[in-house]
């Protein structure tokens, strides 16, 4: 059979094959032992729908005691998330209208408004399309907002406590950047972990959201801080690499949380060492540290290669969590689980 396939066939069935192991593996890590399929076009399919301003409404007036629905009525179908690019759409625009308003009639004050948009861009977005993933729909906008601000800055604050305890280096040798992978992940870690515990959720969804609004905080304020002291060339090119860093590693360290706690249970420090929590929390740090660290090959760093590996690794991931956030609320809605 194999005989019969083109160059180009066999080269995609390895890849399959590989992606299919890969997830197959992280999969494991969640309780399962089947591979994921990944389908993007089908999870963003209502990106390019018309929807109306009843449909945004709809998804945003959620998590209050009359707005929660009960667990049967929780949906465990594919999540299509769609409002997170009308947000990314506009502070896009906005974003845009600054920039022309700084590069055509070089005025500076457009410049504060430029490090605000343009930080806060794709990690609130994401945010947003993690609140939406949340199908059990139990944690309101205020409340994320709570999590995105308050804990993206407390986590700031967690990881400069850390920081002042372990010596970090110079940030781009291996040993180095695994050390602020190390830091950073676990100032976040801290304040996700207090969150979930404020807001007794218990389902994955409910870590990965609360996980990507601290990791999109913390995005946030730190791309601003280098941006005042680099200058606007450090605001493009961490904009558009939020979309593979501290939100979507945050959100896996939620995630790993709540698989680790046990259902109904508080979040302490046995949590902190089992394994389907320190799985995913090292790699969490290991990709953290793959995006700091300046790898021997100079290679890697033409067209941004190295970070476009570590924004993939991360997205697969990512799919995986959601594949078991699904079958979460199918299991507890005692449904027969169909692979």
């Amino acid at each position: 059979m194999t005989e019969n396939l083109s160059e180009e066939q066999l080269k995609k069935k390895r890849k399959e094959s590989l992606l299919d192991d890969a997830t197959k593996e992280l999969n494991e890590w969640t309780g399962d032992d089947t591979a994921v399929e990944i389908h993007l076009f089908r999870m963003f399919s209502e990106v390019f729908k018309r929807h109306d301003k009843d449909d945004a409404d709809a998804l945003f007036i959620v998590g209050t005691k009359t707005t929660t629905p009960s667990l049967s009525a929780v949906s465990s179908a594919p999540v299509k998330p769609w409002v997170f690019s009308r947000v990314l759409a506009l502070l896009g625009l906005s974003f845009g209208l600054l920039t022309l308003l700084f590069l055509v009639f070089h005025s500076d004050k457009a410049v504060p408004g430029m490090v605000f948009i343009g930080s806060l861009a794709v990690p609130f977005s994401l945010a947003i399309m993690f609140f939406e993933i949340n199908v059990y729909k139990n944690i309101s906008v205020f409340q994320a907002t709570e999590v995105f601000l308050i804990g993206g800055i407390a986590s700031l604050v967690a990881t400069m406590v850390l920081y002042q305890i372990i010596p970090s280096g110079n940030g781009v040798d291996l040993g180095s950047a695994l050390t602020i992978g190390f830091i950073e992940e676990t100032g976040k870690l801290l304040i996700i972990g207090y969150f979930i515990n404020s807001f007794r959720v218990n389902y994955i969804f409910n870590g990965m959201l609360i996980g990507a609004c601290v990791g999109a905080g913390f995005a946030v304020f730190e791309t601003s801080g280098y941006t005042g002291e680099f200058g606007l060339v450090t605001l493009f090119v961490r904009s558009w690499q939020a979309i593979g860093t501290h939100t979507i590693w945050s959100a896996m360290i939620g995630a790993a949380i709540i698989l680790a706690k046990g259902r109904h249970k508080p979040v302490k420090g046995k949590t902190m060492v089992r394994p389907k929590f320190l799985r995913f929390y090292l790699l969490a740090v290991l990709l953290h540290a793959g995006w700091d660290w300046q790898a021997p090959m100079p290679w890697l760093s033409d067209f941004d290669i190295q970070k476009w590996l570590i924004i993939i690794v991360g997205w697969i991931v990512i799919f995986v969590l959601i594949d078991a956030g699904l079958r979460e609320v199918r299991t507890l809605q005692g449904q027969h689980i169909i692979n």
